[in-house]
């Protein structure tokens, strides 16, 4: 069987430019144009949110539930929390330590695509 080795987000956004800038911004991504008007790559340590340009589709704003896409695990959920308030980024939920062992955050991009960024507690 093959092992899955990693997971990089394929995002449909309308707004390429300020979409890169969020990302820039509020998860510290380096940011790279591999086709300009198109597809921006977003790169931060292991991850890289890979957003393209889709006019016709649906905003992720209005697919409820399923407008979760990632679950990202990060050294520090504080400073993740800190920068993205520093930021005014849109916070669903600021850090808390849940009972399966995670210290949670959850934010949502202005495209409307949600993240719970965590780290293990213990």
């Amino acid at each position: 069987m093959t092992r899955l080795l990693g997971s990089d987000p394929v995002l449909a956004v309308h707004d390429l430019d300020a979409s890169a800038d969020w990302y820039r911004r509020v998860l510290g991504c380096e940011v790279h144009e591999v086709a300009p008007g198109q597809w921006t790559f977003c790169r931060n340590g292991d991850v890289t949110f890979r957003i393209g340009v889709c006019p016709e589709s649906l905003p992720a704003s209005e697919l409820g539930d399923h407008s979760y896409v990632a679950y990202l695990r990060v050294d520090d959920v504080d400073a993740a929390h800190d920068l993205a308030v520093a930021e005014g980024a849109d916070i669903i939920h600021p850090p808390v330590d849940e009972p399966w062992g995670m210290r949670e955050m959850a934010l949502r991009s202005p495209e409307g695509h949600r993240f719970m960024l965590a780290q293990p507690t213990g």
